[in-house]
């Protein structure tokens, strides 16, 4: 993968998105434990807000992957230390495997009715949550105290 001098307008937007929709499906994953226990009672399949948003997430996320693999990311923040780098990749690592695997658990879930799995998919949306407010907290305090342009290139595509 090359380093590109900044994110592209299609990157930029595709990263706002899904941090949008992941939202969303934080927000709307307590009224899935009814849908779902409708769905086992019932056998129909049904639209779920909740179900939809992930799918969303997981088609959006896989795009992402495949455009980044084609145009390249920023390389490392000038003065960051090795050490600042290992952590920026592992967790954007960490951020990409919960982003696939949580759609994976969920999709697993509603369509297969595997109701065991059901809270082994809450746990990795729980820690997805997690891990993204420590990228969002990270962004903020590179933007904010350490100003070296880090959030920007999220915001400001290249020209």
């Amino acid at each position: 993968m090359s380093h590109a001098p900044a994110y592209s307008r299609l990157q930029i937007a595709l990263h706002w998105l899904i941090a949008l929709l992941i939202l969303a499906a934080w927000v709307t994953h307590e009224a899935m434990e009814d849908a779902f226990e409708t769905r086992l009672e019932s056998g129909v399949l049904t639209p779920n807000p909740h179900a939809i948003l992930g799918l969303a997430v997981f088609v959006l996320v896989l795009i992402r992957v495949f455009v980044r693999h084609r145009q390249g990311a920023p390389g490392p923040v000038p003065g960051s230390s090795a050490m600042a780098e290992a952590a920026a990749l592992w967790g954007h690592r960490l951020l990409y495997l919960l982003m696939i695997l949580t759609p994976i658990g969920g999709a697993i879930t509603w369509f297969g009715g595997i109701e065991a799995l059901g809270e082994g998919h809450e746990l990795l949306g729980n820690a997805l949550m997690i891990v993204a407010l420590g990228h969002a907290v990270v962004a903020i305090l590179h933007q904010l105290v350490l100003k070296d342009g880090t959030m920007t290139r999220m915001l400001r595509p290249r020209g």
